[in-house]
């Protein structure tokens, strides 16, 4: 019998750290995509993330600081960055849909008095 687990894995970034937004010259933008991709690695390792799963589902979540109209989709840059760091740490073999699965950014609405919050929330089947 398999169970799922799920669990928030919070992320240390207060606001997105890439967006689809952003008009950067290439070489910024692809060194921020590796520090984010090599973070979401080393975070990995640190929380003790499983390894070897047949399959993960993986969604990003942004609570901002304020109310201002923001678009999921230009989320979806970061959420790329963190599921490749993912996948250099192990948790699965590749991010094809075989193995994991992404679920499109969501956006929470903000907490008066509170800082923005990123988050990942994972979910995988144990057996």
């Amino acid at each position: 019998m398999t169970t799922p687990t799920t669990l928030r894995w919070d992320m240390p970034w207060r606001t997105p750290p890439i967006s689809l937004n952003d008009r950067q010259h290439w070489r910024p933008r692809a060194r921020k995509v590796k520090e984010v991709r090599a973070a979401a690695r080393i975070l990995a390792m640190a929380a003790h993330l499983p390894r070897d799963l047949d399959h993960v589902t993986v969604q990003l979540v942004y609570q901002p600081r304020d109310r201002r109209r923001r678009d999921e989709d230009n989320l979806v840059g970061t959420l790329k960055a963190i599921c490749d760091g993912l996948i250099d740490y192990g948790i699965t073999p590749d991010d094809t849909p075989q193995y994991m699965t992404k679920l499109m950014p969501r956006i929470d609405p903000p907490v008066k008095g509170q800082t923005g919050r990123i988050w990942l929330e994972l979910e995988w089947e144990t057996t």
